[in-house]
């Protein structure tokens, strides 16, 4: 099955205005999604497999609610201020971002795909505190310095290497003196980890860009001149994940 073709591209500053609905203004596909992940996001088949509890915290060999967590907790049980996800997620992720959110609070998603991004409202019951917007990660349309914190939950792994760079430098560029960038992503298992041996094939045929993640930290990325205040890094399951938290 050949991929969709991708969408007229619209400049950034006039593609708002080319919609009344910014959850859907057009943005354009980017090849690489179009020509590795059309399976996974961009079919139309593709929600009605994936959105599966089940089969999300079966691809992250069960890791899926313990990794959800520590990225949350990182924002506090009661999450305050301007929050950005950057990127859709199968399963309940944001679901559980927004019920953390204070009364004060709002979340923008952002994601490429008009299919996810419906998906998502769908998901989402109270909504009052959230937008979901359409947005390319590596240009996304947010001022400078105008978010608490930026949460990337295993999107990294699934962008060629200057994707991968422009999106953190995005992430990093909106975020406010003093919050948080937590990622989430694969990460080099130890040794002695079985999933280590398992994992190399699995990522190397579905995830082309994945081990890159195993190769470099995720700080190899940062544009250059940038010195974070301060990085926090942990990692779950014999190594298999990681957590970065990256304080502006």
């Amino acid at each position: 099955m050949s991929p969709p073709k991708p969408e007229p591209r619209v400049p950034p500053e006039s593609a708002l205005a080319a919609t009344a609905n910014p959850a859907f203004a057009p943005v354009a596909i980017p090849k690489y999604l179009e020509a590795t992940y059309w399976w996974a996001y961009l079919h139309p088949n593709a929600v009605r497999i994936f959105e599966r509890q089940w089969l999300v915290n079966l691809i992250l060999w069960g890791n899926f609610a313990r990794l959800r967590d520590a990225a949350l907790q990182e924002m506090g049980d009661v999450i305050e201020g301007d929050v950005l996800q950057v990127a859709c997620v199968y399963g309940d992720f944001t679901e559980h971002l927004v019920k953390r959110l204070g009364a004060g609070a709002h979340l923008d998603v952002i994601d490429v795909a008009p299919i996810q991004i419906q998906n998502l409202q769908s998901k989402l019951k109270n909504r009052q505190q959230v937008a979901v917007l359409r947005q390319d990660s590596s240009a996304l349309r947010f001022a400078d310095a105008s978010k608490d914190a930026v949460v990337v939950f295993f999107l990294l792994h699934e962008q060629p290497d200057a994707v991968r760079r422009k999106t953190i430098a995005e992430a990093l560029r909106v975020i406010r003196p003093g919050g948080k960038l937590i990622f989430v992503d694969y990460h080099r298992p130890v040794a002695t980890n079985p999933f280590r041996y398992l994992m190399v094939p699995i990522l190397s045929t579905l995830e082309p860009f994945a081990m890159d993640i195993w190769r470099d930290e995720i700080v190899h990325w940062l544009p250059a001149g940038v010195v974070p205040a301060k990085v926090d890094k942990r990692t779950y399951f014999g190594g298999l994940y990681q957590k970065v938290v990256i304080t502006r």
